[in-house]
């Protein structure tokens, strides 16, 4: 984990690097995050990858985070790498379900796929994607799985069927109840005396 002098002289690399673009800095958990306005996300990634002070060149991932009570809804995540300051940086942004997001595609093409399954799972939407379809759900699948206003029952599956020779949809089966779990051991609560028991009583 980073030390806070050097998460310190991170702040101050990437604000150099980022001059006049406006951001929020936060530490937390021996990490620096910085939140940008989503017009700026192409730019802030591109003098973070291009700026000498920083090098962060290695792109590892885009995630997603939903919070239903909120105007903007989604944090969009970006998560980079600078070998050359051995240092990572999380970028965030937040959006809406209607407002999209610049592609960093151009910036890092690795951020191609992830970009395909913010939208597929998050239903994010991206600008200057150049194949943005769903990545992970099926074919026809309706909803956003990760939204937490996603309902649990009523939507479709799609199975290949032997018999019928063909891909078909019907409705979700779960193979077991969903969420009705027992806590209660096996070995509590029983009726009778399980062999050994007596010695824990000191008989």
């Amino acid at each position: 984990m980073a030390t806070l002098e050097n998460l310190d002289d991170l702040a101050t690399a990437v604000s150099d690097a980022l001059g006049e673009i406006g951001y929020e800095p936060a530490m937390a958990h021996g990490e620096l995050t910085i939140t940008v306005a989503i017009e700026d996300i192409v730019a802030v990634l591109t003098r973070l990858r291009d700026s000498m002070q920083t090098r962060f060149v290695s792109f590892i991932d885009i995630s997603g985070a939903d919070y239903p009570a909120r105007d903007k809804r989604f944090d969009v995540v970006y998560h980079l790498l600078s070998p050359t300051l051995n240092q990572r940086l999380r970028v965030k942004l937040m959006t809406d379900e209607e407002t999209p997001v610049p592609s960093v595609t151009g910036v890092y093409p690795g951020a191609n796929w992830f970009e395909r399954e913010a939208y597929d799972l998050y239903g994010i939407l991206f600008t200057g994607h150049p194949d943005l379809r769903r990545l992970l759900t099926d074919y026809g699948f309706e909803g956003h799985p990760l939204r937490k206003d996603f309902p649990l029952t009523g939507f479709v599956e799609v199975r290949y069927d032997d018999e019928a020779k063909r891909v078909v949809n019907e409705p979700v089966s779960l193979r077991q109840e969903f969420r009705d779990f027992d806590f209660l051991s096996p070995w509590e609560g029983t009726d009778y005396v399980l062999p050994g028991d007596e010695k824990a009583d000191g008989k």
